[in-house]
């Protein structure tokens, strides 16, 4: 039997990175995706991409900072699907760099109300789907939550992500006794469209080849090579579903061995 077999997965942010590999997971494994984000372009493209025939796919446009909008994705897989059986949050606002020193609070409010907030936001609507038959919440947080990297500063994302998975704690006891799993994936250092940028970036920056500061993320791995956004989604998949029924309140590192706790 597939992972997801007919199970209804809400997956927020959905772009072209990881959130893209999640719905393609979730489509992959049996379920149905019913697909967020912003920009209503990129969802119409990944839903024809996964699903050409439109029967296991649903998409509405949605920022999770806005209540209503969560709570209309969330309506849209009850009315489409029936029930809801998982949530995978992906969206983030993750493009505010610097440490405290250079610190601009106002805009680390604005990350805050997006990672934490929202993420809370888009949990709440959809508990109506969830409640009657339990089901599983798969936050997406980060390795830099508990251990910032040194080749750059995130430190607005890094606490963001930080308390999403304190909240984690809590959730996890006031859902459980609806059979409603909490868990969080904590990526590192992750091969796909933002990394890539980076290693490009970077590369130019320096004017080394790409090879040369991919080597140096690689090098801190115990395994030879960083973890792919898709093997991140593989792992969100496993704990949307039935396999992982026993599983809650937990954070798994999915980072290629770079940080082992």
């Amino acid at each position: 039997m597939s992972l997801l077999a007919g199970k209804t997965v809400v997956v927020s942010g959905v772009g072209a990175g990881l959130g893209r590999q999640v719905a393609a997971a979730v489509v992959r494994d049996g379920g149905h995706a019913v697909l967020g984000a912003r920009t209503e372009t990129n969802l119409a493209k990944t839903a024809a991409d996964l699903d050409p025939d439109g029967g296991r796919t649903a998409y509405r446009a949605t920022d999770i900072a806005d209540e209503e909008q969560c709570a209309a994705l969330a309506e849209l897989a009850r009315d489409r699907f029936g029930r809801i059986d998982a949530v995978i949050h992906v969206a983030a606002l993750d493009g505010h760099f610097g440490g405290l020193e250079d610190a601009d609070f106002e805009a680390w409010r604005s990350v805050i109300d997006v990672n934490l907030l929202g993420t809370l936001r888009m949990t709440r609507a959809c508990l109506p789907g969830l409640k009657p038959g339990g089901g599983s919440v798969v936050f997406v947080g980060t390795q830099s939550a508990v251990a910032a990297p040194s080749q750059l500063r995130q430190a607005a994302y890094a606490a963001s992500k930080g308390a999403l998975t304190s909240a984690m704690y809590s959730l996890a006891r006031e859902l459980g006794p609806y059979r409603i799993r909490v868990n969080t994936v904590l990526p590192g250092w992750m091969w796909g469209p933002p990394v890539q940028t980076y290693v490009r970036m970077a590369a130019r920056r320096e004017g080394v080849p790409e090879a040369e500061v991919l080597g140096r993320l690689t090098g801190r791995m115990a395994l030879p090579e960083l973890a792919t956004d898709g093997e991140v989604a593989d792992a969100a998949a496993f704990l949307a579903s039935d396999r992982a029924r026993a599983i809650t309140g937990q954070s798994l590192l999915v980072n290629a061995g770079e940080l082992m706790r």
